[in-house]
């Protein structure tokens, strides 16, 4: 089910951000998404769910792009372009999610140190934590590979939100103030 969500978003995404004649690209993906959701319910089993996380990572990374280059077109710096930055950002926790996710399926050993994969919604949680860089340290991850995905997520989530965000509300208040005088 999550996987048709996430490609009736990439479908959306695509269409409003003037990407229409691209439309069928989205359309395969849908497609492609059917098949491997119809594939988990009958086959089932760790690699078909690791392959579905790697799915929905495509597809975020999809959304994400057709949002960039939505938020790109605007050519001038406004609300909408803000509001833009912040679904990539509330994408990017979203990537991170599956991304756990496949992991957890796939790898060896617990992704938590809690001795836990968790649940899709325990790894969103985890996610946002990490993205925000809140560490409440009730989850911790396991091994290298875990260690090397929450750091990369904590960074990128800092660095996205003190330079993109940032200077994007910045030359917004800059463009208002110029319209004022």
């Amino acid at each position: 089910m999550l996987l048709l969500i996430q490609s009736a978003t990439l479908v959306t995404a695509v269409w409003t951000s003037g990407l229409g004649p691209n439309l069928r690209l989205g359309l395969v993906v849908v497609g492609a998404s059917v098949a491997v959701a119809v594939i988990e319910l009958l086959v089932g089993g760790h690699t078909v769910l690791g392959v579905v996380g790697l799915l929905n990572v495509v597809l975020v990374g999809a959304v994400m792009g057709a949002v960039v280059l939505g938020v790109v077109d605007q050519g001038e710096v406004n609300r909408q372009s803000i509001v833009g930055a912040i679904c990539i950002y509330v994408e990017i926790g979203m990537l991170f999610t599956f991304v756990y996710g496949a992991v957890a399926a796939i790898g060896a050993g617990s992704l938590f140190a809690q001795g836990t994969d968790g649940t899709p919604s325990l790894r969103l949680y985890f996610s946002y934590v990490t993205l925000a860089t809140l560490g409440y340290g009730d989850y911790t991850p396991a091994g290298n590979l875990g260690h090397t995905l929450a750091v990369a997520e904590a960074m990128l989530g800092q660095l996205y939100l003190v330079t993109v965000v940032a200077l994007l509300v910045a030359r917004l208040n800059l463009r208002q103030r110029d319209e004022r005088r």
